[in-house]
């Protein structure tokens, strides 16, 4: 299929690796081969620091990597931000530019948890995870530096629907509450059946055929996924009642696969009273704006994420 990719992108997809979920292994190898070559750059200002948090039940220790606007102490917004790969790859060193980026443009202390992946941790696991690490992050907000009213959730991808399916959480068990959650490109129905996702079966970045196995891997098995028994904290499009949730900043890319589930789920939100804001970028991809982030479109991406996220945090800019 022909796709009308904005010129400055163009050129980046034939760059693009392919990669098969269903040799997990090998993207993995992959990927932690690339992300140590890459140059580990550090945003000027930003304390950064490993922790383990406990875990909410039995599970083993979390780890989340804590970035701090240097110099500056106390009352400082808060955001948990979750990292994309299909909920089977990516960590907080893939990710690192963004969170350590967000940390000194936006003036908060960002939270990256390096949740487990599936298959080998299906959910609940991810969600658990993520659901101690913001539980630890209100509880210590002091030693954080972090205003406990100023907290929200943040991620791409599949880490975007970590996010969503955290902030069903967290309404549904009376908190802690949130102020914002940013979705950009969010991971949000299992059931596969929308327009972009029937059609986009060879588009860069994503493509249909992974997102199957994605689904198959964090559901626990094959023949689950689009089944009647999927809890909305695993696929939030499935949640009947999306009321009383924190405001939403939303993106969706043109040639994605799910450019149209995350469209739904914005318009779903507002429909339910949800403040949501949603971009539709033309002419992009999913991860256009990590893979090509100089081209005009993630320039504007990039710096209205930013500009969202100091707006939904309520923090002034620079702090």
């Amino acid at each position: 299929m022909t796709y009308s990719f904005d010129p400055e992108l163009a050129a980046w997809v034939s760059l693009l690796s392919e990669a098969d979920f269903s040799e997990i292994a090998r993207v993995r190898q992959v990927e932690a081969q690339l992300t140590g070559l890459a140059p580990r750059e550090r945003a000027a200002a930003v304390d950064i620091r490993d922790l383990t948090v406990p875990a909410t039940e039995e599970g083993p220790g979390v780890g989340v990597r804590i970035y701090s606007p240097a110099g500056r102490r106390g009352g400082l917004p808060g955001l948990l931000y979750m990292h994309g790969g299909g909920f089977a790859i990516g960590s907080v060193d893939t990710f690192h530019v963004e969170t350590s980026h967000i940390a000194a443009e936006v003036g908060a202390v960002v939270a990256s948890v390096e949740y487990r992946l599936a298959p080998e941790h299906p959910f609940p696991a991810a969600l658990d995870d993520c659901y101690a690490v913001l539980k630890w992050m209100v509880a210590n907000s002091d030693a954080l530096g972090v205003d406990p009213e100023r907290i929200g959730v943040a991620g791409e991808s599949a880490g975007a629907g970590l996010a969503a399916g955290l902030a069903l959480y967290a309404r549904d068990r009376g908190g802690p509450a949130l102020v914002m959650q940013y979705l950009g490109t969010p991971v949000v129905d299992d059931r596969l059946d929308t327009l972009s996702m029937r059609a986009f079966t060879d588009t860069p970045g994503w493509n249909r055929y992974n997102a199957e196995l994605s689904w198959d891997y964090y559901l626990g098995g094959r023949g689950l996924r689009g089944g009647d028994d999927i809890s909305p904290y695993a696929a939030p499009a499935r949640a009947e009642d999306l009321s009383g949730l924190p405001p939403a900043y939303v993106t969706a890319c043109e040639f994605d696969p799910l450019r149209d589930e995350d469209l739904g789920y914005a318009r779903r939100l507002i429909s339910a009273g949800v403040p949501a804001e949603v971009h539709h970028f033309p002419g992009t991809f999913h991860g256009s704006a990590q893979l090509a982030p100089h081209a005009g479109v993630s320039r504007r991406m990039i710096a209205e994420l930013l500009d969202a996220l100091r707006r939904g945090l309520r923090a002034a800019d620079g702090e």
